[in-house]
């Protein structure tokens, strides 16, 4: 291993930086030549009254002509711009319109759907309590009845009820209307899917 030795101090390159840096704030805090020259410039004015701040200078025809066309075209871009956040902010109120009137449209709905339920419910307990009613009537008498109804409409009702009390309100009907009546039960899922 080689053994370290010691250096002794003097001024190399680091110390020196460090000297110059040091230099450079010091001259810097207490003014230095920027601020002698910014005195000098003050005082060339003040001594001479008649001299303003320079003025915007006069650029040649070419020059003004695309700075002419420059400053039309920011003009225009401006003023596309007002066009489009206008309209986004009336497509944003519309849009919000929209689904102000969908949400409407989807309460209306589900009450709709309620109302049609209760009403599909409602016949639905109606038909049950006739078609009661025509099982318990005597058969000659309910028979009579669907003699005067329309086939289907008979048709309908014989479907619905119990088997033993249906037989016995065909039996009395006369053969026309117990033929019809048997074509149509017969032939109302005739035209349902069988896969």
């Amino acid at each position: 291993m080689k053994s370290l030795r010691r250096r002794k101090f003097g001024f190399g390159p680091l110390t020196v930086l460090a000297g110059l840096l040091l230099i450079s704030s010091i001259l810097r805090f207490f003014g230095g030549p920027a601020a002698a020259i910014a005195k000098e410039v003050g005082d060339f004015r003040a001594a001479a009254p008649g001299l303003s701040a320079p003025s915007e200078c006069t650029p040649p025809p070419d020059i003004a002509a695309v700075l002419a066309a420059l400053a039309d075209r920011e003009t225009r871009l401006a003023e596309q711009e007002d066009y489009y956040a206008k309209r986004a902010a009336a497509l944003a109120e519309a849009e919000k319109e929209i689904e102000t009137q969908l949400t409407a449209l989807v309460d209306a709905e589900e009450k709709l759907e309620a109302t049609l339920a209760t009403a599909v419910g409602a016949a639905e307990g109606d038909v049950s309590r006739l078609t009661a009613v025509y099982e318990n009537m005597k058969p000659k008498e309910a028979a009579r009845l669907f003699e005067t109804m329309s086939p289907a409409f008979a048709a309908g009702f014989l479907g619905r009820m119990r088997p033993d009390a249906a037989a016995k309100v065909v039996e009395g009907l006369t053969p026309e209307v117990a033929y019809s009546i048997s074509v149509i039960l017969a032939g109302r899922n005739a035209k349902a899917p069988t896969r």
